[in-house]
């Protein structure tokens, strides 16, 4: 069960007010975990702190200074602890990333024109006559040159 409990803190001449927040023994585990093994990434890790951090009731602008986060971070960490738990104040979202823009059937368009003999004059293809040639193909017109390079290391 998650409790919130009203503290107020003095930092200089005026009182902020900050919420507690007591976490479950099994969050407290996890987070503990987290914290202590080296296989998490550094954000991971720090929103552990910060959650670790609140649940031991040390004041916000303690947590600020020493983890040099702001006030919306610990802010936002918290409603997303409160909402989903640890899962979704510790780790990241899965994000879509931008789709490719060119599919399997141009992979193999681009390897097997560098398969392929290459141009008169020449012993073999360069990079830059790989993407001279690529552009000419049906449904690669505006392929740039890294775009080829990566295709090819693929199939490497």
């Amino acid at each position: 069960m998650i409790t919130l409990q009203l503290l107020y803190e003095v930092a200089g001449d005026f009182v902020m007010r900050q919420t507690k927040l007591n976490l479950s023994d099994d969050d407290r585990l996890v987070i503990d975990g987290i914290r202590t093994k080296g296989v998490h990434h550094s954000r991971e890790t720090n929103r552990a702190h910060i959650l670790s951090s609140l649940d031991r009731g040390i004041p916000e602008s303690h947590i600020m200074d020493v983890l040099k986060v702001g006030r919306a971070t610990l802010w936002r960490i918290r409603l997303a602890y409160l909402q989903g738990g640890v899962e979704l104040a510790v780790f990241d979202v899965a994000r879509t990333g931008r789709p490719a823009q060119y599919n399997t059937d141009a992979e193999a368009q681009v390897t097997a024109l560098a398969c392929s003999s290459p141009p008169e004059g020449a012993q073999r293809w360069t990079m830059a006559g790989l993407e001279r040639a690529a552009r000419k193909e049906a449904g690669l017109g505006s392929i740039g040159r890294e775009t080829v390079r990566r295709m090819l290391k693929k199939t490497t």
